[in-house]
């Protein structure tokens, strides 16, 4: 049997071998490898796109194991599992306590904010590009959130940028 999947790494020495580690120590094969460094997401993190082969349970266990590696599949076997969001608050962003906003967002079920850049203009409204990963169908939640929060805090959504 065999399994292809994009797997997102950090872009540090080292990264690729620990995530090669659990192919062969649990009894799966690599058939295929692509590390395109030249494309990196919000947290500079790489996709590596990888072909495994074996038996059903080694390729469970191995995909269990990036998991409890702490390495993000973002696609298994062709389906998308996480799904990037861009997003524009634009308010008194700051004022409107800014760590609340983001741990609102993070607090959804498999949600998490990979990037939160603002621009400050002194006293006057800020502007701010949220970069978010969710999991598969959690769009809708995330965009609800914003929504809510926007309004509760008098903030200027623009969602899909």
């Amino acid at each position: 049997m065999r399994i292809n999947l994009v797997l997102e790494l950090m872009d540090t020495p080292g990264q690729l071998v620990k995530a090669l580690e659990p192919v062969s120590s649990l009894g799966a094969n690599l058939v295929t490898v692509i590390h395109k460094r030249d494309y990196k997401n919000e947290k500079g993190n790489v996709p590596v796109q990888l072909t495994i082969e074996g038996e059903q349970e080694d390729l469970k266990n191995v995909v269990n194991r990036f998991e409890e590696l702490g390495f993000s599949i973002i696609e298994l076997d062709g389906v998308v599992l996480k799904e990037k969001i861009t997003t524009i608050l634009f308010g008194h962003i700051v004022d409107q306590d800014l760590r609340d906003t983001m741990d609102r967002i993070n607090d959804l079920d498999e949600v998490e904010i990979v990037a939160f850049d603002i621009k400050l203009n002194g006293e006057e409204k800020s502007t701010a590009v949220i970069n978010i990963e969710a999991g598969v169908g959690r769009k809708q939640a995330v965009f609800d959130k914003i929504a809510e929060i926007a309004e509760e805090k008098e903030l200027l959504v623009i969602n899909e940028v």
